[in-house]
Parts: structure tokens; sequence; C-alpha cells
């Protein structure tokens, strides 16, 4: 589980920073590749993350 959550993140933060790279370039899908980036950060990375830690931390 701790290597998906950091492999979704990694996936949300590249698509991202790709999209604010080609918003500053002007280059086209820009826009498309920005929303991708924030969806799977909060849809995909963060709920993940934040239910590992509330996990872990029942736990202790």
């Amino acid at each position: 589980m701790k290597n998906a959550v950091y492999l979704l993140g990694f996936l949300a933060f590249f698509t991202l920073s790709t999209g604010i790279m080609f918003e500053f370039f002007h280059w086209p899908y820009s826009g498309k590749l920005m929303l991708l980036g924030f969806v799977l950060l909060n849809l995909g990375f963060l709920p993940t993350l934040f239910y590992k830690l509330y996990k872990i931390q029942k736990i202790a």
C-alpha cells in the first residue's frame, strides 16, 4: 500500500507540474494536464494518504 500511495503522489505531482510548465510556455493541452493533476491529487493521493495516516494513528 505504501508504494501505491507514493506512486499515485508522484503521478499527481508530475502531471500537475507538467501542466504548469505547458501553461508557462503557452503550449496546448495545459488546462487538461492541470485538471488531471488536480483530480489525481485531490481525489486519489490525498484521501489514500490521510487514510493511511489515520490507520497508523489508530493502531498506535
